[in-house]
């Protein structure tokens, strides 16, 4: 997930990695993977850049269309897009999913004045989500280009900045989600238990984990395993297809998302799976097509 991008397999999980995904959510938790079981339906996202469309207004129309119920949002100036957002959504059966990074600098940086940049921008964004009714704000700790702390005295520092953003965007009645990424991305967190297990050792209900199945690809042996082990902590997903992060269909047999959908109807996953993707063919065509497969996927989970 570079700061500037897109411009913006089932086998048992034991029970000590479901308990550790589990409980420490309370306004904001989805329903415990041992508790009382909800409706788990497919609340399809799209981020901004990926609707076909030359204005908000038009993007929000298509979307609408397709049944889309969230829109995801780059997160760079958007304390100044507050008011034209919630405009632009009045009336429809449509509300803000995630917002997509746009912050300054890196979380776990080397340069402590670099961190604090971080950590500042990203409390504008966390408030205008909150403002929103955004899910959560989604950030990468660094990027694999970026110079950054040992891994170990990252992982200690970044539990730390997570704690204060977490209990900030609880205060901003949203969240902060940890993203992690394959490796040709990023090294420090790269499959969905890691980021998960860090969310646990933060112990805020405004910190969570999300996944990405175009990461995911590269990363997990198994979709549903993945879900599993986030259990709880899991707040968002991305799809793209699986070669070439284009549209979900345009990989073919390759764009098979059923197990992981299987795990995310298994933790009664109440949240959104948002389109990151670019697209070969006419998104006017490819993104209708990519729904109709996502709502059959679903079905057959």
């Amino acid at each position: 997930m570079p700061l500037n991008r897109r411009s913006f397999l089932g086998t048992a999980v034991s029970g000590a990695a479901l308990a550790a995904s589990g409980g420490l959510f309370s306004s904001f938790r989805s329903a415990s993977v041992a508790g009382k079981k909800r409706s788990v339906d497919l609340k399809i996202s799209c981020q901004e850049g990926v609707a076909p469309g030359n204005t908000l207004t038009e993007k929000l129309d298509f979307m609408e269309s397709l049944d889309i119920v969230g829109l995801e949002i780059w997160g760079g100036g958007l304390e100044k897009r507050v008011n034209e957002i919630q405009q632009a959504l009045q009336n429809r059966n449509m509300k803000v999913s995630a917002i997509c990074a746009g912050f300054e600098g890196w979380l776990i940086a080397d340069d402590p004045a670099i961190q604090k940049k971080c950590m500042d921008s990203l409390k504008v964004i966390i408030a205008a989500a909150g403002e929103l009714g955004s899910t959560g704000v989604i950030f990468v700790p660094a990027f694999n280009n970026q110079k950054s702390l040992p891994d170990k005295q990252a992982r200690e520092l970044l539990i730390g900045q997570m704690k204060e953003l977490g209990d900030y965007a609880l205060q901003n009645k949203t969240r902060i989600l940890l993203e992690p990424l394959n490796r040709e991305e990023c090294y420090f967190c790269r499959q969905v238990a890691d980021g998960a297990a860090i969310v646990r050792d933060v112990k805020s209900d405004g910190a969570a984990v999300m996944g990405d199945f175009w990461h995911m690809t590269w990363e997990e042996t198994n979709d549903r395993a993945a879900f599993l082990s986030a259990g709880n902590y899991l707040h968002h997903v991305h799809i793209a297809s699986r070669k070439r992060r284009k549209m979900p269909g345009e990989d073919g047999e390759a764009d098979n998302y059923i197990n992981g959908f299987r795990g995310l109807k298994e933790i009664n996953y109440q949240d959104y799976v948002s389109f990151e993707c670019g697209s070969v063919g006419d998104s006017k065509i490819t993104l209708p097509a990519a729904v109709k497969l996502m709502n059959e996927q679903w079905k057959m989970a």
